[in-house]
């Protein structure tokens, strides 16, 4: 039987998971290249054939989504499946008319079919959008979980920016960990804070491997979803996360319309900030879209460690990457905080941007005012670096989760941000938890 020549669209994280799950032992189909988007220099690598299996001795390309058209007509290629995350239900389909027009068909995975199951209990963190409060809603869930006794670990979605060959699976119990795997600013972002609560994370490419190792030492799995997309593992609690803040979008990105109709438990967060037209749309949503689940409101709490450096100082707000960038904000907690604290201004670093910087707010204009803590690799954080550097402010209002004097050298004063859960109804996370661990009978510790 002749193979079906395939084309994977992806971003380094849910396309390699999907080969992994469904195509790579699959004899009808002959995978012929990855595509990358969304992500800097993924482009141009090899998918090695140590991760590729036995009918790819050569491994698979990696190139760029913009050569797609070249590839499905020189490839010959019958079907391109779509794999990557927090994408306009638009955009995508105007890729995916060029695809037919081109002559292949154009196809996504099945969520659920794509979900490995585990030997212990499963709680999924997820969104409509990247930027919605998964990080803080995941530390949250994992000090309920050990304040029970149990012993939890995050298994996170993929970041695989290195040595894919390296990165098969990934453990994160130290710092250590974080500069022994060559971290970036992305990777440190979601890794630390779990670090500092003493959770252990693991990450990598192949999610089978890291799912049987991290289940040797859990009671409790917690899956720590990326951008807005759908859980690697089966779960026994689904919580998904909407933002009032962009209301309307949780059913106009993919696949986050998907966890907003899967999820068993939605939290509409921020609910602080936004305006009560705002929650009673997205609230409204839920009930529309998925009337069985449970709906609760949160607060997301912004505390800035060193107030007093910001007042009345010219601020340069420094954010979480992805939720400025595919995420689509315009600002995230380092605004808001450096605005609470009374900064005299709020200084933009456009004008003094180098580098992948300036071609960040070339791509998203939305960006504007504010920097994107941009660092998938050595030189995009030293150009990181240097716009802040250049940029006339007093002091750094840092409002992504990490300390970003680890990774950088700031002649600059830093205000550090942090951000947590905060129930509107008090005990509601832990009475959805209680229910699925007293279904799963591990109320006690499980052995080791």
């Amino acid at each position: 039987m002749e193979r079906k020549r395939v084309v994977i669209l992806g971003a380094a994280g849910r396309d390699f998971h999907d080969f992994n799950l469904l195509f790579r032992g699959d004899p009808t189909r002959e995978v012929v290249a990855f595509t990358a988007a969304q992500i800097p220099d993924i482009a141009g690598r090899l998918y090695p054939p140590v991760l590729a299996g036995e009918l790819y001795p050569g491994g698979i390309p990696i190139r760029a989504e913009s050569e797609l058209e070249s590839i499905v007509r020189d490839e010959r290629v019958d079907e391109v499946w779509f794999a990557y995350s927090d994408v306009a239900h638009e955009n995508l389909m105007h890729l995916a008319s060029r695809v037919v027009a081109w002559g292949a068909s154009f196809g996504f995975c099945s969520a659920t079919r794509t979900m490995l199951a585990s030997s212990k209990p499963v709680v999924a963190v997820t969104a409509v959008r990247t930027g919605v409060g998964k990080s803080q809603t995941t530390r949250f869930v994992a000090r309920l979980l050990r304040r029970e006794g149990l012993s939890v670990v995050a298994i996170r979605h993929p970041m695989p920016y290195g040595d894919l060959a390296e990165q098969v699976c990934q453990r994160f119990a130290s710092y250590e960990d974080l500069d022994f795997h060559h971290c970036t600013i992305e990777e440190r972002e979601e890794y630390e804070p779990h670090i500092d609560d003493g959770v252990v994370v693991y990450a990598g490419v192949d999610y089978e491997t890291i799912l049987r190792r991290a289940e040797q030492e859990a009671d409790v799995i917690l899956w720590d979803g990326g951008n807005n997309d759908t859980p690697f593992l089966k779960p026994d609690l689904h919580i998904t996360l909407l933002d009032p803040h962009r209301a309307g979008h949780e059913t106009r990105y993919w696949p986050g319309e998907a966890n907003l109709v899967m999820a068993d438990l939605l939290i509409v967060n921020k609910v602080d900030s936004a305006s009560p037209r705002e929650i009673d749309e997205v609230l409204a949503s839920c009930a529309r879209n998925n009337p069985r689940a449970k709906v609760m409101q949160c607060r997301s709490r912004v505390t800035l460690d060193r107030p007093e450096l910001v007042r009345g100082k010219r601020a340069l707000v420094v954010e979480d990457g992805p939720t400025l960038t595919h995420g689509g904000m315009s600002w995230g907690a380092g605004l808001l905080a450096a605005r609470q604290a009374g900064a005299a201004e709020i200084v933009d670093p456009a004008p003094y941007a180098v580098g992948s910087i300036l071609a960040t707010y070339e791509k998203y204009p939305n960006a504007r005012g504010i920097l994107p803590a941009m660092g998938y690799g050595d030189e995009q954080v030293r150009e990181l670096e240097a716009t802040i550097a250049a940029t006339p402010a007093d002091v750094v209002v840092e409002g992504t989760p990490i300390e970003l004097r680890r990774v950088l050298r700031s002649d600059k004063p830093i205000a550090d941000v942090r951000y947590e859960l905060e129930e509107v109804e008090p005990g509601a996370i832990e009475a959805a938890l209680a229910g699925v661990l007293a279904a799963a009978r591990v109320l006690e510790p499980l052995p080791h």
